[in-house]
This record gives structure tokens, C-alpha cells and sequence, in this order.
């Protein structure tokens, strides 16, 4: 089932599902107990552009830090609940948005339905997650290992024992560290259901490692159709995920909005710190609110031609630069001052 026929869920104040606009999650590492630095957290990552926030609820006081948390925050809060169903009812009571369980890990279908009745009563969305590293000995005995379909099989057994309890505010998440084999996965599953899909890379690793795996994974199943929220999973600071989540979206032309840089990758022809302004630009660019393409180029040579496609862009020389406007040089700007003459230009972009 592809992303624009998915059922509509809602999760606060957002909506996914139904062809609304893929959100993109984090999660906070923070002691949620700590309701201070959670809320601290969570508003840089709101500022980042994060859309829906999980913290882990492992303690009967991260499920009370909640409501203060709540309280002090603008994104929907989702509970990430293991093993304890105590926690799940104690987490929707004060005022979880979301939780997010395994019912094969919550306690039995008694707890379980403890915790099905609960979310009913206050509306609240049930996420089911399933890892491969968490999968069922039975399943892995049957498929020969951890599959794909073993993967699919565990969450949708998992949501029949939800919607046998007549209930069906429910999110689905299956995740691998295995890049092919989570693809795998969402092609099989969007196939076997209609509910929205939240999709990510578990464990992909460091900033480095994980922002390739995430990129690659996340790419190959959102190209598809498939995936209603997604969450870049690093070994890092959180806020690092939101930006490569939005960068994938934005590079997938599903989601727009920020500027985009290009640069080009240097050559011999360079005789300016070109990786080092790149970066700069970069950093400088991420809290400009506007829509458009600028590139970043090694040499008066080519720069102008190949940044071309884009709406504005420098380009170095020796002890000099030159600003350029779709191709076009309009000015030749000392080495020094590219970076604040392209910031000028773009803080008066509008003008």
C-alpha cells in the first residue's frame, strides 16, 4: 500500500498517512526522568525541523517527566515503551501522544489488551515496531534465519493481535541494519497492509557509516511509494538525524523548502580553501529560510557554467572570487569577503 493510500492516522497535532507529507522523527538521549534537559533537547531539535519526537520510558518517573515535557514543547511526544505494559498505560496518562510497543514483548494478551484498552479510551496511536534482531525463534527456524519475510510476518502477527482487540489506530515499523534486507521488507509489507509505515535503518551506525546506510536505505524505499514518517538512526547527536532526514526528502523532490548547496569536488585548478568555504557556506545557509539552489566553486574556469542550474553561487580565483547569478558574473568579490557578500545577497534575496 503506497504512501498516498495509506490510512490517516493522527498523532497530536500532525497527520500521516493518506498522502500527507512524510514527517520525520528523532529521539531524544537524554534521561527522560531529566525532564529539563529532555525539553532542551527536543527544542533543538524542533529547530532543526524535527516533527515528532519518541523518548524511551523506562521508569514509572520518565512516564510522569512526561506531562512536563509535554507542556513545554510544540511536536507530538511518543513513548518508547519495552517489556513493561505499566509503562505504556502510565506514559498514555500523562499524556503520550503515541507509544510505541512490540506486543510479542509487552507481557501476554492480557497486559496487552490492558494497554489496547487504554489507547482506545484517549484515541491515542499504537506503533508497531519490529527488529530483526528481536525476531522469533519459530520465525527464524522457518525462514532459515532472519528474512525479509520472517520480518513481515512477526509485525503483521503482531498487529492481528491489536485488531482482534478492535482496534486500529495503528503504525507499523520494521527495521534491520541490513540495508537490502529492510527494503526487502517494506516492498513485501506495503503489499499485506494499508497501514501507514514508519521507516528507518536501525543501528546504522556513526555519523559517517549511518548517514550512508540511512541515505541508501531510506532512498530505496522511499522511492518506491512506501513510508509515511522516517527516522535517520545515528550513534550521535539527534539533531544530525533530522538533517540528513531532511536532506533525503529534499534530494528525493519529497520535500522542499531550505537552501540547497552544491560545490564542486576541487581539482588542481583550485587555489582557494574551497572544502573549508563549502563548509562554511553550508553552516551558514542552514537558518536562511529560502528556496533555492547555490553553489559553491573551485575556479573562475568553470565555476560560472557549472553553476549554471543554480540561483546563486561564488566561485574562486587567486586572492579574488566572483559572484554568480544563474551562469552570469556580476561582480568580482576579494577572497575574504566571498562568504559575507554571498550571506548579504541572500539575506536581501527577496528584497
Amino acid at each position: 500500500m503506497y504512501r498516498d493510500k495509506t490510512r490517516v492516522i493522527h498523532i497530536g497535532n500532525k497527520v500521516i498517512g493518506g498522502g500527507n507529507p512524510i514527517l520525520i522523527q528523532s529521539m531524544t538521549n537524554t534521561h527522560t526522568e531529566d525532564a529539563s534537559a529532555t525539553i532542551a533537547q527536543i527544542k533543538r531539535l524542533e529547530d532543526a525541523g524535527c516533527e515528532i519526537i519518541r523518548c524511551t520510558v523506562p521508569t514509572i518517573e520518565a512516564a510522569e517527566a512526561l506531562r512536563e515535557i509535554k507542556k513545554n514543547i510544540n511536536i507530538p511526544l511518543v513513548a518508547d515503551i519495552h517489556f513493561d505494559y505499566k509503562m505504556a498505560i502510565a506514559a498514555m496518562e500523562n499524556g503520550a501522544d503515541k507509544i510505541r510497543i512490540n506486543p510479542g514483548n509487552i507481557g501476554g494478551r492480557d497486559r496487552l489488551s490492558e494497554v489496547v484498552r487504554c489507547a482506545k479510551e484517549r484515541n491515542i496511536p499504537i506503533r508497531v515496531g519490529v527488529n530483526s534482531g528481536s525476531l522469533e525463534k519459530d520465525l527464524v527456524e522457518k525462514y532459515g534465519g532472519v528474512t525479509a519475510e520472517g520480518i513481515v510476518e512477526s509485525a503483521l502477527d503482531k498487529v492481528a493481535m491489536i485488531e482482534d482487540m478492535d482496534y486500529h489506530e495503528i503504525v507499523i515499523s520494521i527495521k534491520s541494519s541490513d540495508v537490502l534486507m529492510c527494503a526487502r521488507a517494506h516492498e513485501l509489507i506495503a503489499e499485506k497492509t494499508s497501514y501507514p509505515l514508519h521507516v528507518g535503518i536501525t543501528e546504522s551506525g556513526t555519523l559517517w557509516s549511518g548517514n550512508i546506510k540511512s541515505s541508501l536505505g531510506l532512498g530505496m524505499i522511499l522511492s518506491q511509494g512506501i513510508g509515511d514518517t522516517i527516522r535517520v538512526s545515528l550513534t550521535g547527536d539527534p539533531v544530525e538525524e533530522v538533517r540528513t532526514a531532511k536532506l533525503i526528502l529534499r534530494t528525493l523532490g519529497l520535500r522542499s523548502g531550505g537552501i540547497e548547496v552544491v560545490s564542486c569536488p576541487t581539482c588542481g585548478r583550485t587555489r582557494i580553501d574551497l572544502i573549508g568555504l563549502a563548509n562554511k557556506v553550508e553552516e551558514m545557509v542552514a537558518d536562511i529560510p529560502l528556496d533555492i539552489k547555490v553553489a559553491v566553486m573551485g575556479c573562475v574556469v568553470n565555476g560560472p557554467g557549472e553553476a549554471k542550474e543554480a540561483d546563486i553561487g561564488i566561485a574562486g580565483g587567486i586572492g579574488e572570487g566572483v559572484l554568480i547569478r544563474h551562469g552570469e558574473v556580476i561582480r568580482k568579490i576579494p577572497e575574504d569577503e566571498l562568504l559575507d557578500a554571498l550571506r548579504d545577497e541572500l539575506l536581501h534575496w527577496n528584497d
